[in-house]
């Protein structure tokens, strides 16, 4: 299941993938926009600004914008920067692979066979989920 902070982020990402090149959008519409709080959401930009999927600029005019295009960014970009490991079970994890302490034998395990084509499917799916894309679902 997504957190809180990782379905803030993609809400912030697709308005601002909505206003994408109309310059920079201050926090304080994000926030009125999307119902999110304003200090969860300076946190939330931060995070996503260090990982270079925003920009911000200062001053008058200034707000955050897409470091990158809308399409150029995917889901699972943004679930793995916020929420860490995408798989349900640590030991299928491409980036945060932990041994099952359960787990007699890991390569006879039915059950992480299982979660392996979970994990590879739901992949595919957010590799697929582009901002764009998003955005395009959503004026539909």
């Amino acid at each position: 299941m997504l957190s809180k902070k990782c379905k803030y982020a993609i809400h912030a990402l697709v308005y601002l993938a909505e206003k994408y090149q109309q310059g920079p959008v201050h926090i304080q519409e994000i926030a009125e926009q999307q119902r999110i709080p304003k200090k969860f959401l300076e946190a939330i930009l931060l995070e996503l600004r260090n990982a270079k999927i925003l920009h911000s600029k200062k001053g008058k005019g200034g707000g955050y914008y897409l470091y990158k295009r809308p399409e150029d960014v995917n889901l699972i970009d943004i679930i793995r920067q916020i929420d860490g490991a995408i798989s349900l079970l640590p030991c299928v994890s491409l980036n945060y692979y932990e041994p099952c302490e359960e787990c007699v034998d890991e390569v006879a395990c039915g059950i992480r066979h299982a979660f392996l084509s979970v994990r590879d499917e739901s992949l595919k799916v957010l590799a697929n989920s582009t901002l764009d894309k998003i955005v395009k679902q959503h004026k539909k």
